[in-house]
């Protein structure tokens, strides 16, 4: 027999290539094709097989599922809401993180009130029945399967109708279909779509558990998060014991949401104030320490900002940011020289987001700015002060998404005095805190004494 013929996949797009190269020639990527064997013919269908017909968009009904709860707020607020049937949602993390102990607690409350199938692919029914004693959850009816062949999962399934099954992880998971080893991007690419195919057609919410790269990106061909509604990622430093899950896709929801986590003896907890989290102040005010309002998904944020200015001496001054975009940080300190006239060419900045959390939005630019110039000047700012704003490269203060909202909660917490672009003074007069609202960062600065 010939031998079987081989083909390259990237690992990024899932594109199918003859050869190999040293580029994707679908998504640019480098270095990033794996060989595999080629995918068997299909069967021409019948000329009488059916066919689907177009309908009328008016004449579709759109009537609101219900979504079901998993039993934590946390990751309902994530989710959207809760799960949507016929949804299918791939959640990614570290080894260790909590991700089998996070669904096994959700799958154990949902299994409550409907059928719910965990399906296990790395680890054996004892293992599964062991961490489910310790979390407390054995005391329910969630049935466990041990399996890794796709065809089996979905006979399974089909037999059992649950409404909610997990397969953990997809990376494990193989179809008799290719001949590719499983976790291959054959493999992942041809299980995840029978599994979305299951849901679509039987109203079933399917949960996928995918493994991570050491960059910290879900591994497997980049297609697989194209292919599913929600893509949810379990972040946390090992040395902390508290998690965030961050939605960076969502079909049913907002994106860039998260929802905070504390890993406990008995399982993961829901956080219910995490700005408390991140707002572990000392009682006494410290140079270089400010707090910041970011806007994460649906929700005001409290974050504390430290930075650290110390005299450099290197050719090249370090510029650090952690939590912080790095390329904004430099960008920021030659604004700062630009329209302040303050030099920090010879020192090293260092930039620190208190609680492990990550900012992407640039209205923490002040708070950012003010942080750095605190612990230039050693000189401690207030600690009843919330601040915000995008400062663009002019000097300006440019306006944020839900300041209205930002300063309630700073209001809430205990702060008196805040910050912000002038163009996010309307309706801040109803409230009980002394807001100064700035249009450039010189008056910004001036504001503050520096």
């Amino acid at each position: 027999m010939a031998a079987p013929k081989q083909v390259f996949y990237c690992r990024e797009c899932g594109g199918e290539h003859p050869k190999w190269s040293g580029q994707c020639q679908h998504c640019g990527a480098w270095n990033s094709l794996d060989e595999a064997p080629a995918p068997a013919r299909a069967t021409p269908r019948r000329p009488n097989a059916s066919r689907a017909s177009p309908v009328r968009l008016s004449g579709i009904d759109t009537e609101d599922l219900p979504r079901l709860s998993t039993g934590s707020a946390e990751l309902d607020r994530v989710l959207g809401g809760g799960l949507v049937p016929g949804s299918v949602v791939l959640i990614g993390g570290d080894p260790g993180i909590g991700k089998s102990t996070l669904l096994l607690q959700g799958l154990h409350h949902l299994a409550k009130s409907r059928p719910a199938l965990y399906v296990t692919g790395e680890e054996s029914l004892q293992q599964v029945a062991m961490r489910a004693e310790r979390l407390s959850c054995r005391d329910g009816e969630l049935e466990l399967l041990a399996e890794n062949d796709v065809e089996r999962i979905l006979d399974a399934a089909r037999a059992r109708t649950p409404a909610v099954l997990v397969a953990d992880s997809v990376q494990t998971l193989y179809s008799d279909t290719s001949t590719s080893a499983p976790g291959s991007v054959t493999q992942v690419r041809e299980c995840a779509a029978r599994l979305v195919a299951y849901a679509k057609q039987h109203q079933c919410i399917v949960i996928l558990v995918g493994h991570v790269t050491k960059e910290g990106n879900l591994a497997g061909p980049r297609v697989l998060e194209h292919m599913v509604d929600a893509v949810l990622y379990f972040e946390g430093d090992r040395s902390s014991r508290f998690r965030l899950i961050r939605a960076v896709k969502n079909r049913f929801g907002a994106v860039n949401e998260i929802g905070v986590f504390a890993m406990t003896d008995r399982g993961v907890r829901d956080v219910t104030n995490p700005s408390a989290i991140f707002l572990n102040r000392s009682t006494e005010s410290a140079p270089g320490s400010i707090a910041f309002a970011t806007w994460e998904g649906t929700r005001p944020l409290l974050v504390e900002v430290q930075a650290l200015v110390d005299s450099s001496s290197l050719a090249n001054p370090r510029r650090l940011g952690i939590g912080v975009d790095q390329n904004r940080l430099s960008m920021l300190l030659a604004v700062l020289h630009r329209h302040a006239g303050y030099a920090l060419g010879d020192q090293d900045v260092f930039v620190n987001l208190v609680g492990g959390v990550r900012v992407t939005e640039p209205g923490v630019d002040l708070a950012v700015l003010l942080a750095v110039l605190s612990s230039l000047a050693d000189r401690a700012l207030s600690r009843e002060l919330i601040v915000f704003g995008e400062i663009g490269l002019s000097g300006e203060l440019r306006p944020v998404q839900g300041a209205l909202e930002r300063l309630k909660e700073a209001q809430k917490l205990g702060f008196r005095k805040a910050v912000v672009p002038a163009a996010n003074r309307t309706g801040t007069r109803a409230l009980d805190i002394e807001v100064s609202a700035v249009a450039r960062l010189p008056e910004a600065l001036a504001k503050l004494g520096f």
